[in-house]
């Protein structure tokens, strides 16, 4: 399951650089959640009606989870896909069990080497790299794009909702947790959800449109989702997020196949500081 879960998530990408002028961000990532909400309610509704006692005394958890890895890493990577490109989502978002290694390491108390630091500062060099498009001595000749700051900002969030998962000790499934935070994440997204639909210009809606959020749900949500928090919970967070190394070979692989990207220069070079580094700063945990 570790080798198909960056391979779902992928998908992603394709739906990410589709959905520009076809479905608005937010109405993506609602559509998407909702749909593998019902999807993983229906599953596991038995568990769900049996522990509702629980879900709803830490409801707060849920709402958090769902702002997180919903909200940030739902919505806000389909508004980066709009400037950036896949192959720039696949590489900065390769970075993120770097900082959960430190989250780890500060939040869960777990030992950190020095081969783990090193690993960090050079996947975190990596990640600037692709960045600044490898154009470090002309810095003030980079295009900054938005696209770039989001995913950024949508790989520390997903660091901080592994944690979380790891943190939040739960009695539910993986299968009744998710469909929990799936709920929790459409409650977060419906207002924005509905401004973006009443105050932005868009197409009407179109079977291309239901297609993407019936594979956004199906494959980059429930599939991957649902398999990265069995994984975890089984194995443990930064194992797991080891897994994500094959993140940007897959991103690369299903941008140049399906979206006729390219991979630069500055993408190579980062890859090669990025990879290396997570490696290295997860390599502990994977050994023990």
């Amino acid at each position: 399951m570790l080798w198909f879960t960056p391979a779902m998530w992928s998908v992603n990408y394709v739906v990410a650089r589709t959905a520009p002028g076809i479905i608005s961000p937010h109405v993506l990532a609602l559509g998407r959640w909702f749909l593998a909400g019902l999807i993983l309610a229906a599953i596991s509704r038995s568990e769900l009606w049996r522990e509702r006692h629980h879900a709803t005394k830490v409801w707060p958890q849920y709402l958090a989870l769902g702002t997180l890895g919903m909200l940030i890493c739902g919505a806000w990577v389909y508004w980066a896909a709009e400037t950036t490109t896949a192959i720039n989502i696949a590489l900065i978002y390769a970075a993120s069990p770097v900082l959960i290694t430190l989250g780890a390491v500060v939040g869960l108390k777990e030992s950190f080497s020095w081969r783990q630091g090193f690993g960090v500062v050079l996947a975190l060099l990596g990640v600037l790299h692709v960045v600044v498009k490898g154009q470090w001595t002309a810095l003030s000749q980079v295009v900054w794009v938005l696209g770039d700051g989001l995913i950024v900002m949508a790989m520390v969030s997903w660091a901080a909702y592994a944690l979380l998962l790891k943190k939040w000790a739960s009695p539910l499934s993986s299968t009744a947790r998710l469909a929990a935070t799936c709920m929790g994440g459409s409650l977060v997204l419906l207002p924005f959800a509905l401004t973006e639909w009443v105050t932005t210009a868009h197409a009407d809606w179109s079977w291309t449109a239901s297609l993407l959020v019936i594979t956004a749900a199906l494959f980059p949500g429930v599939g991957a989702y649902w398999a990265y928090g069995f994984c975890q919970k089984t194995l443990g967070a930064s194992r797991v997020a080891a897994s994500l190394y094959m993140g940007p070979l897959y991103g690369s692989l299903v941008a140049w196949l399906f979206l006729g990207e390219t991979l630069g220069w500055h993408h190579a070079m980062g890859a090669a500081m990025i990879l290396p580094g997570i490696y290295l700063a997860s390599q502990k945990s994977v050994t023990q």
